[in-house]
């Protein structure tokens, strides 16, 4: 993974909001599906809030994006981002935007160390456990929310977009989690994933060392050499009377593949879904491959498949053949490459 240097911090232009204000765009936070503002507006309004107007431009600003059907402007580099979920606080830093990150939440897990040595106290120390609330979020006078998934940017979490962009705060969305048919991946590839990317840099202002993150990974990806053995396997995410497994579309499928490894669950259409036992021990895959969550440990897996009766007679739980992945790499991003060739390795240690 490619280091950048951070760039000296910048501070933000303007104070956008008072206490007073804060405390009425919280209600309207609260509102915003009967305001109905224009999605669009707020983001790329160019007026100063105490009435004067702004002409600052940068190079490469404005930019306006059709993120998961919501159109973004955003209008100069933002200097002031919130980024919540692993995968898009994991991207801003790979793409040398820490200095500019001024809180972050929802982090799946620890940073991998190239990305943790340069990490800034908003990321080390997050702001929230999850999602965080409206007001948290807004006191930090963001002008750009990087979200991993979509249901974080709702009047229930962390403000809806539409609110958001009226007060001049503009969002954007792992395009590989758009949840809408006509946006989202089907399939996720990572040609997509490295167009995302791509974009990224182009809303936070560093085109130049996306493309050179681009470059770098699509060799990474080029130089793993999957196996070739046919092997089968289901990718156990979480869940335990009912498992949660990784789907035909989404990132799972596109790892598990570039992997040289077939998702037993390839026919169902969806990113993730649910997958009754009995039908996964009556295919018996090859290998598990185990999602590491603090929440849901790959440990606490292998217990329960071994403690079960009918599970504990897979070949892949006789024969230990599992591979584990943290899951903060199980979602599109930066750590998905590393990902592949992970699983590349533990394959050929754990069915010699």
């Amino acid at each position: 993974m490619r280091h950048v240097r951070p760039r000296t911090p910048a501070r933000p232009r303007r104070a956008r909001r008072a206490v007073a204000a804060l405390t009425t765009a919280t209600a309207l936070l609260g509102l915003g599906a009967c305001a109905d503002p224009d999605p669009g507006a707020g983001a790329g309004a160019g007026t100063d809030p105490t009435g004067g107007s702004t002409s600052a431009v940068t190079d490469g600003f404005p930019v306006d994006v059709d993120n998961c059907g919501f159109d973004v402007t955003i209008p100069t580099e933002p200097q002031r981002v919130v980024t919540i979920k692993s995968s898009m606080t994991e991207l801003a830093l790979a793409l040398g935007a820490g200095d500019r990150i001024v809180g972050s939440a929802f982090l799946d897990g620890p940073l991998p160390d190239e990305l943790a040595a340069g990490a800034p106290e908003t990321v080390t120390s997050p702001m929230a456990d999850q999602a965080p609330g409206a007001e948290a979020l807004l006191a930090l006078e963001p002008d750009l929310v990087l979200a991993g998934w979509e249901s974080t940017l709702t009047a229930e979490e962390s403000g809806d977009r539409a609110t958001l962009a009226s007060l001049d705060v503009a969002t954007y969305v792992a395009p590989s989690a758009c949840k809408e048919k006509e946006y989202q991946p089907d399939p996720m590839t990572f040609d997509l994933l490295f167009d995302q990317i791509a974009e990224a840099g182009d809303v936070l202002g560093t085109p130049d060392e996306a493309a050179a993150l681009v470059d770098e990974q699509s060799a990474e990806l080029d130089a793993v050499v999957p196996d070739k053995r046919g092997l089968t396997a289901v990718w156990y995410s979480s869940g335990s009377d009912v498992p949660y497994v990784g789907a035909g579309i989404g990132t799972p499928q596109m790892i598990m593949s570039a992997a040289g490894l077939t998702n037993i669950a390839a026919d169902v259409h969806d990113t993730w879904t649910s997958m009754g036992w009995e039908s996964i021990v009556e295919q018996d895959p090859d290998v598990i491959v185990l999602v590491d969550a603090a929440w849901n440990t790959a440990e606490s897996k292998i217990e329960a498949l071994e403690a079960n009766p009918a599970t504990a007679e897979l070949s892949a739980v006789r024969e230990g053949r599992y591979v584990t992945l943290p899951f903060a790499s199980t979602e599109a991003g930066v750590r998905s490459v590393d990902a592949v060739a992970s699983l590349v390795e533990q394959l050929g240690s754990v069915t010699d």
